[in-house]
């Protein structure tokens, strides 16, 4: 019946419309395993040089089909470096190889649909490692996508907090600035900006904890905005970091605001002016007193015979240029 074909076919409109939509193939996501502990936001593993730490990551497969992952361990903890030489060459995950299980640097996992796998890794902290900090990442690889955990391993033994603040400079409406790791410790720097012009101080802001974490020997540009610079006025700036653990330092640059555009109006004006002088001062005539200005000299021709009774008269005479 029309009626009742009509009437299922709405319901089954509702009924697709009220389901839930199907996971996107790419809403995999990787976190740290929790072990009992939610929600870690990195993985944290500290011990001596010469030890082995154990830890897992869990890899979340939302979609309705399987999902192979590529895990691989990185230096940086965006995981941009291919060839890890630190704390990335020391994670390692299990790998079944004709029927023994090794460690590798890298391994492929497959995950089934809707299912969480939860894949275990170790660091092996080489001996004679610096004592510090030594960040790394687990990298995990599926569909064209990216994305990593951190890894922050601390290796004992003593550490040292210590930062530099180098080749600050200013323009452009911004004050910019080099940071520098100069210690063995994950920084978490804090910046103070202040600017005192001729009259006065123009900027005076307190310290604030920068939105980083800077790990050891790293170096990295910043900038800080400056809006409302001074139109006309020669500024000194100095900057001052500081960090846990007693790392402090500071750094300054001069910087001179000289509105060029009005200068190069000014100067436009008074040249303009200058030439209206000249002009005036070549075009005046003679005025009472001045001495009557002389006739430019000119050659008179010889009378032909005949008219030596007549006055000699000028070339432009003879020419009829003059009447």
């Amino acid at each position: 019946m029309p009626y009742v074909s009509h009437v299922l076919g709405l319901a089954a409109l509702a009924l697709l419309a009220a389901a839930p939509p199907a996971a996107a193939a790419d809403a995999w996501t990787v976190a740290p395993a929790t072990g009992g502990t939610a929600g870690r936001p990195y993985i944290y593993a500290e011990g001596e040089g010469g030890t082995v730490l154990e830890d897992a990551v869990s890899v979340l497969n939302p979609g309705g089909a399987p999902l192979t992952v590529r895990l691989r361990g990185a230096d940086d903890p965006g995981g941009v470096r291919s060839g890890p030489v630190g704390a990335g060459a020391w994670i390692g995950f299990a790998r079944t190889t004709g029927g023994h299980r090794r460690a590798a640097s890298a391994v492929s996992v497959t995950v089934p649909a809707r299912t969480r796998a939860d894949v275990p890794f170790t660091v092996s902290v080489p001996p004679g490692t610096t004592p510090g900090d030594h960040p790394g990442a687990i990298v995990a690889e599926a569909g064209g996508r990216s994305t990593a955990v951190r890894v922050r391993l601390r290796v004992g033994g003593p550490t040292l907090s210590a930062l530099t603040v180098e080749h600050v400079s200013v323009g452009g409406g911004r004050i910019s600035y080099e940071l520098v790791n100069r210690g063995n410790t994950v920084l978490a720097p804090s910046l103070a900006v202040h600017a005192d012009g001729l009259f006065g101080p123009l900027l005076d802001r307190p310290a604030r904890t920068l939105p980083l974490d800077l790990p050891p020997g790293r170096r990295v540009t910043l900038s800080e905005p400056w809006r409302g610079t001074p139109a006309l006025d020669a500024v000194q700036v100095r900057l001052t970091v500081t960090a846990a653990g007693g790392a402090r330092d500071s750094a300054s640059a001069s910087a001179r605001f000289v509105p060029w555009g009005a200068v190069a109006g000014t100067s436009g004006a008074l040249a303009a002016a200058g030439a209206g002088l000249v002009v005036r001062r070549r075009g005046r005539g003679p005025r009472d007193g001045d001495a009557a200005p002389r006739r430019p000299w000119r050659r008179t021709r010889r009378p032909p015979d005949g008219d030596a009774g007549e006055p000699p008269r000028t070339e432009a005479e003879l020419t009829g240029a003059v009447k």
